[in-house]
Parts: structure tokens; C-alpha cells; sequence
């Protein structure tokens, strides 16, 4: 199985653990399961922390860097066909983050695990729901 993680699925599965449903935290322990990443979580989870709304107890960067290496992940590209995808789903929400983590999904072919029920709902991507 491979899956993009979105952001908040990535962040729960470091910082709380308890937040993944007992299916998503077992596919995300399974060897057999490939887990991506994309730069724009990277680039979400620094806003958070710019914002406030995410309280590390150290330096942001040095937190990436161990998140990283603790758990490598498969770093999905933003290309231009992702790019031109993340226009033409139609999705209920305009955030560009999550146009741009669903049209990697699509493009790389890849199962989005996200507890967004906007994202789940839309039908345009594979989905793992957070349950």
C-alpha cells in the first residue's frame, strides 16, 4: 500500500499518537506499506508552529530534522503536472494545501489517509479514512 499522508495524520502520528484510528495506525506500522510525505506538509506544520497552534519544546527546525529521521518517509515531489492538478479537482474548499496534497494523491497514484471529511468525501481521490 502507498500512502500520502496528510498533515495532520503525520503530525498525530508523532505528537499523539492517540488521535490515528486502530486500522490507519496499524497500515502506517505495516512493513509493507510505503509512507510519503509531501513538501507542503513541511511547509503547513511551519506555519502551525509560526501560528502558535503547535507547541514543540524546541526549535522547529531541529524537530523537522528528527521527525525526518525517525520516521523516513518518501518525499512526494510537487511537479507541474501536480500543480495543474491541483486546479482541475473539484474539491468543496479552496485551501492550496489541500488541493495540493490530493492532487499528488492522484497524480503519484497515491491513497490520501486524512480524517478530513471534505477531502474523504469528494470522490476525485483515493482515500484511507481516519477512523
Amino acid at each position: 500500500m502507498r500512502l500520502l499522508l496528510d498533515t495532520h495524520i503525520w503530525l498525530w502520528s508523532l505528537l499523539e499518537p492517540p488521535k490515528l484510528g486502530r486500522r490507519v495506525l496499524r497500515v502506517l506500522r505495516a512493513e509493507a506499506t510505503e509512507l510519503w510525505l509531501s513538501p507542503v506538509s513541511i511547509w503547513e506544520f511551519l506555519v502551525l508552529v509560526e501560528q502558535e497552534r503547535i507547541a514543540l519544546g524546541s526549535d522547529p527546525q531541529d524537530w523537522l530534522d528528527r521527525a525526518l529521521a525517525t520516521a523516513p518517509m518518501f518525499e512526494a515531489p510537487l511537479t507541474h503536472d501536480i500543480a495543474r492538478e491541483s486546479r482541475r479537482l473539484s474539491l468543496p474548499h479552496e485551501d492550496p494545501a489541500d488541493r495540493f496534497l490530493a492532487a499528488t494523491a492522484k497524480v503519484l497514484e497515491l491513497t490520501l489517509v486524512t480524517a478530513d471529511e471534505r477531502l474523504a468525501s469528494s470522490g476525485e481521490i483515493e482515500v484511507m479514512r481516519n477512523r
